[in-house]
């Protein structure tokens, strides 16, 4: 069975449609009507790109468009695309993809969704925001990444375990809440950064958002896998998450041999009814409270129950 590469709609309103491509066909992408690949959107321009397989690979070039055409998150004129590459036009995001041919007389299942000289095809589209996913196909890292170098606004509504909002401006990071916990938007942006499953929606500025931090892409990922690559060698000697931790009785360890922050740390340990809340309570980052809490167990200040 022979392999049909496709540009795969993962984000955005056409999710979902897949675009064939042909060895030597070019296909110009953009508003117009009478185009190959017609993405009607504002921030798409009328002739927005041109994408050709030669010799079985795939080029893409800009066609001086005004928001740009991106590859991997980086913005282009022209780039070759691998198998996995993701290329972002407008608020949609098409991934490159090898599929088996389907035999001869078969069909699939899908609704045509958009219309060109070709047709791209969708189980369902997506209407309500103007860019959706699945994080498993886009993780936030790449997320941030195509945001910060395209300058998006919006919030960026993340649905996984918890409920998280990511607000930016100009593709900087100016706000972070997670719903119905009281953190820092520093904390709750690089919590968040950690989350690997869920949906994500970029949906239009929330009037109410108030800039409370100010982060590039760049800087928020930087720092953000800064304190992920030491958090993966503290938690191993930290407490679980659901186990509570409690003063130790009797306490031997001076009380004044810690600073103000390790107090209010200690503090926050054995108000806890558990380990998570204890970090959703502490002034501190995530990783400085862990980090404190290994050295209190360690020093003799908390015990661990489960």
């Amino acid at each position: 069975m022979s392999v049909q590469l496709v540009l795969r709609f993962i984000s955005g309103k056409y999710q979902g449609g897949e675009f064939p491509l042909s060895e030597g066909v070019p296909v110009i992408v953009g508003r117009s009507s009478d185009l190959d690949m017609v993405l009607v959107e504002e921030m798409v321009s009328r002739r927005h790109a041109h994408i050709e397989m030669l010799a079985g690979v795939v080029h893409v070039e800009d066609l001086g468009s005004t928001n740009g055409t991106f590859v991997n998150g980086e913005r282009i004129q022209k780039a070759r695309l691998s198998e996995g590459d993701r290329l972002l036009v407008g608020t949609s995001i098409l991934k490159l993809v090898a599929l088996e041919e389907a035999a001869p007389g078969s069909h699939r299942n899908l609704q045509q969704v958009a219309l060109g000289k070709q047709t791209i095809r969708s189980q369902q589209s997506s209407a309500g925001a103007r860019m959706t996913g699945n994080l498993e196909e886009i993780p936030l890292p790449d997320l941030m990444q195509l945001f910060g170098t395209s300058r998006k606004d919006g919030t960026l509504v993340i649905h996984s375990a918890q409920v998280g909002r990511l607000h930016l401006a100009k593709g900087e990071l100016i706000d972070a809440t997670i719903d119905g916990v009281a953190l820092s938007p520093a904390k709750a942006a690089y919590r968040m950064l950690a989350w690997s499953v869920g949906t994500f929606a970029l949906e239009p500025t929330d009037p109410s958002a108030t800039p409370q931090i100010q982060l590039s892409a760049q800087g928020y990922l930087m720092e953000g896998f800064r304190q992920q690559d030491e958090m993966n060698t503290v938690l191993p000697r930290a407490p679980k998450m659901n186990q509570r931790l409690s003063l130790r009785s009797p306490l031997e360890a001076p009380l004044q041999d810690l600073n103000q922050e390790q107090i209010e740390v200690l503090q926050a340990a054995i108000n806890a009814p558990d380990f998570l809340t204890a970090l959703d309570r502490s002034p501190k980052s995530d990783l400085n409270t862990i980090k404190d809490v290994v050295e209190l167990i360690k020093r003799g200040y908390l015990d661990v129950f489960d």
